[in-house]
This record gives structure tokens, C-alpha cells and sequence, in this order.
């Protein structure tokens, strides 16, 4: 009987995503295209006598109760008679509170580790839905695909194919964006602007990054840019480096550029230097 696992719990980025009318609900659909980089948090899940602990180093994530990834070893534990407990070690690389799902990540990665460690009790479907109730990006990261296509509360997903792995660039300009806020900065801003135009999806143009490009957009950028100036000074920067995608991640603050070759990528960590933020080089795809 397996005794311990340990995980990496990949962060993702947005390479598109649009804000749907609220809903009667007063959440928002959405739709939006994942895709997993290769930044990573590490998670280590110890088969205990009872309870449920966690450690975090690398990062100041709040009180442990309300980690998700605490929530998600919980949620597998009741659902199994907690027959068990598990003692978990999280070692975080990716930034909390950015955009890049670092925390749905993780507690994707514990309800698939706890659920290992008790023989697979909870079938597949319902770990789903834990997924989607702890987080609108924890169902992306249960699938453990590299791309998805996501609609609705980013509960309802196509998975895509891989695209060719491509340098990147993370920039973090360490300005924190409230998500529930620049959602309604937005219904704010379509009260005045009419309908929108129509926007039909081909699952072909998925498939290559310079089709992607010309599809890229965030709604998010319109609102949170005008309301932090040094988000969009970092976003100018960061296109004038020249990539050949570049957008902002969720409802950031995070910003991300796609290059050709890794020599681009450096030469524009190397010309970024830390005027707008720390930058981080990893992959997508």
C-alpha cells in the first residue's frame, strides 16, 4: 500500500478569455482557452493516522484551514469515511493571486493524491464535482491536460491536443487585482457600450500558436489596465519585446509573452531587467 505522494501541480495561463453576461445566479460564464506552463508548486501527501495538516514554504497562502488544497484532502477524506488523515507539504513556486491558478493547481493535485492514497475510492465524475466546487480552475487542472477549451463557470471543457512546446516569459508586477471587483468593473463598462460582436471558434486554429495569436484577447485587460497604470506599462513592455503572443493571464495581474526561440525570450527577460516587476522564464505547451 502506497504511504506518500508526491505531485507537481502546474500553473496555467489564459491564452484567451472572454467575460459572458452575468448570470441570475450573479456569477459570470466565460470562455477560455487553458493551457499548463511549466512553473509548478510540488506537493508531498503523507499517509497519517487521522487529520489533516498542511506546511506551505515559499509563500505566505493564509490561514491553513482556507488553503484550498487543505479543502480538497478534506473534502476526498469525508468522502471515504476518513478512514485515514494525511500530513502534506507544499512547496509553492507559482505567485498566489495572479492569475495562474496556483491554488486550484494544488488542490487538484491533493483530491487526485488522497484519492490515490485511498485506492481510488471516489470515481472520477465526482472528484469533478469537488473540482468545480472548490474552484472554477480546479476541474482544468483534475483532467491533467495540457489544453483545454473552456466554457460555461469553466466546469464544461474540450480537451485539445498539445501545442509545440514554446519559450516563455512571466512577468509579475506584484500589483494585486480583486477578481470579484473587476468582474463588475466590466458590467460596468458593457453598460454603455452595446452588444457585442459574434465570435465563432474553429477547433483547427486551436491547434497552432500563430492561430491562437490572432484569436488572443482578455476582456479583463480593457478594465484592469485603466484602473493600474503600472499593470499596463508592464503589458507595453512586455509586447515590445516583440513576442509572438502576449496577454495578460485571468484577472491578473500577471502578464505572459510567447517567443519563437529561447533567445528571444532571454534577450527580453535581460531588457525587461525589474523596471516593471520580477519576470520568470518557463514554457507552454
Amino acid at each position: 500500500m502506497t504511504d506518500s505522494i508526491t505531485r507537481a501541480c502546474p500553473a496555467k495561463v489564459n491564452l484567451f478569455l472572454r467575460v459572458l453576461a452575468r448570470e441570475a445566479d450573479g456569477y459570470h460564464g466565460i470562455e477560455t482557452l487553458f493551457c499548463r506552463i511549466g512553473l509548478a508548486d510540488t506537493l508531498r501527501v503523507v499517509r497519517t493516522e487521522g487529520g489533516v495538516s498542511l506546511t506551505v514554504a515559499g509563500a505566505n497562502v493564509g490561514p491553513v484551514e482556507q488553503n484550498l488544497a487543505w479543502r480538497a484532502a478534506d473534502a476526498v477524506l469525508a468522502a471515504t469515511g476518513r478512514r485515514f488523515g494525511v500530513a502534506m507539504e507544499l512547496s509553492k513556486q507559482t505567485p498566489a493571486g495572479g492569475g495562474l491558478g496556483g491554488g486550484s493547481s494544488d488542490a487538484a493535485s491533493a483530491l487526485l493524491a488522497v484519492n490515490q492514497l485511498a485506492n481510488n475510492a471516489v470515481p472520477r465524475a465526482e472528484l469533478l464535482h469537488m473540482a468545480y466546487r472548490l474552484g472554477a480552475d480546479v476541474p482544468f487542472f483534475i483532467l491533467e491536460t495540457p489544453c483545454a477549451l473552456a466554457w460555461g463557470h469553466g466546469q464544461r471543457m474540450l480537451r485539445l491536443p498539445q501545442l509545440p512546446p514554446m519559450p516563455m516569459l512571466l512577468l509579475l508586477p506584484g500589483t494585486p487585482v480583486p477578481t470579484a471587483e473587476a468582474y463588475g468593473w466590466i458590467d460596468e463598462m458593457r453598460q454603455s457600450a452595446g452588444p457585442r460582436g459574434a465570435v465563432a471558434l474553429d477547433l483547427d486554429v486551436l491547434r497552432s500558436w500563430s492561430d491562437i495569436a490572432r484569436l488572443a484577447g482578455n476582456d479583463f485587460e480593457a478594465v484592469v489596465f485603466g484602473k493600474f497604470p503600472a499593470i499596463r506599462a508592464g503589458f507595453e513592455a512586455l509586447a515590445g519585446t516583440r513576442p509572438l503572443l502576449c496577454r495578460m493571464s485571468g484577472s491578473g495581474s500577471t502578464l505572459f509573452a510567447v517567443y519563437r526561440n529561447d533567445r528571444d525570450r532571454d534577450d527580453a527577460a535581460m531588457q525587461l531587467g525589474t523596471r516593471h516587476g520580477i519576470t520568470v522564464t518557463t514554457s507552454a505547451g
